[in-house]
């Protein structure tokens, strides 16, 4: 509806100001040269007697045309239009908490169809005034982005949120939801392309900030779903401006996804884990493989002690349980927890061949060799992924 009152508005102005401009150029003859301005103000200097009367206001007149004299004039007939305009504006602002973007659309729009009106003046007085007007909407505009930046980088986690969509996205989100609709027939977007490229700056501040929270849940699950939905609202939109952010979100969810399976899987095969890291290290400080059997803590005795602690039975049941606990965690709406309980078969599967590669490489010759097999392995993912 504000839009709609403001089209009207400036419709209505363009040619009552037209109007008078001319009327005013013509009768008070403004389009003359300065030489012709001067005979004509002597010969009324010379007309006119001392104290008020028409021919002094017309003198008036005419010493106003030293700068521009027709804009002068009409902005003492219209003293009050530039007032009234900002009123109106401020109005139009305050309809809706983003008001500002459908005022700069419509005076941006309006300006430009006026001058390439055959009817409109080419430095008319109209111009000046919308020109402040549109410099005061661009003010309330980048005002506005900036307030909302600030409460994006601002916003505070949720006292019970356990994971999920940040509110901080969900503001990002509904703003370009809305902003595009609005510039969607706008004949220039430079000012849009620049908040959306600051409020994608502040919503990453704001995912980024995870990392040092006081998070229920995982935080790296967190960042990874609200990445991943950051990338996909940018590919459904497909905003040039974008494109950028859109592959560091596409990155940065990847990245976060990965340290979430690592760090979950350690669990399932903690010791075993721990055990192989150990191995690692002392192959690294220079212990030769085939001498690290010999170290008291990594002996062939201990190595057995370990893989006895996980038989197939219960490394089938804790994958189960990590199962269940990424499906309770993980929200819905997302639908990542294919792409995640893959993603952790791939790097259970990684580990496997890592540990038995060590064993063969450091233990060979010994016949230690894990409860299960590569088969069994497999195996028990399908039957998880088909059972759920």
């Amino acid at each position: 509806v504000s839009k709609q009152m403001l089209e009207q508005v400036l419709r209505e102005l363009q040619p009552l100001c037209t109007a008078e401009q001319q009327f005013i150029e013509k009768f008070f003859q403004l389009s003359q040269d300065a030489a012709d301005l001067q005979v004509l103000e002597v010969s009324v200097r010379t007309m006119s007697s001392p104290g008020p009367s028409p021919f002094n206001c017309l003198l008036f007149f005419f010493l106003l045309r030293l700068e521009e004299p027709t804009t002068r004039l009409l902005s003492e007939i219209f003293s009050c239009l530039e007032p009234e305009l900002r009123g109106f504006l401020d109005v139009c602002n305050k309809v809706h908490p983003f008001g500002c973007l459908q005022v700069l659309v419509t005076l941006s729009d309006s300006i430009f169809e006026m001058w390439g009106s055959s009817s409109a003046l080419p430095s008319s007085f109209l111009n000046t005034v919308l020109g402040n007007m549109l410099l005061l909407a661009k003010s309330s505009f980048n005002k506005c982005i900036g307030t909302l930046c600030k409460e994006i980088e601002e916003a505070k986690m949720p006292s019970k949120m356990e994971g999920g969509i940040l509110p901080s996205v969900s503001r990002f989100e509904e703003f370009v939801n809305f902003s595009e609709e609005v510039f969607r027939t706008a004949r220039r977007r430079g000012e849009l392309d620049k908040a959306h490229l600051r409020l994608a700056g502040s919503v990453f501040s704001s995912i980024n900030s995870l990392s040092s929270a006081n998070l229920k849940v995982n935080t790296d699950m967190v960042m990874m779903e609200n990445f991943h939905h950051i990338h996909c609202f940018l590919c459904q939109k497909m905003i040039h401006c974008l494109e950028g952010k859109k592959r560091e979100a596409k990155q940065r969810y990847s990245e976060h996804m990965e340290k979430y399976v690592i760090k979950y899987l350690g669990q399932p095969l903690e010791k075993l884990n721990h055990f192989f890291e150990g191995v690692k290290a002392r192959v690294a400080q220079g212990v030769k493989e085939e001498e690290v059997s010999f170290q008291l803590a990594y002996s062939k005795q201990e190595l057995r002690k370990v893989i006895e602690k996980y038989p197939g039975k219960e490394v089938k049941r804790a994958l189960e349980t990590l199962y269940r606990k990424i499906h309770k965690y993980l929200s819905p709406e997302e639908n990542l927890l294919p792409v995640v309980w893959h993603a952790m078969e791939q790097e259970f599967i990684r580990q496997y061949q890592e540990f038995e590669d060590l064993i063969q490489r450091c233990y060979a010759g010994s016949g230690i060799a894990m409860d299960f097999t590569m088969e069994d392995l497999l195996s028990y993912f399908n039957s998880i992924t088909l059972s759920n």
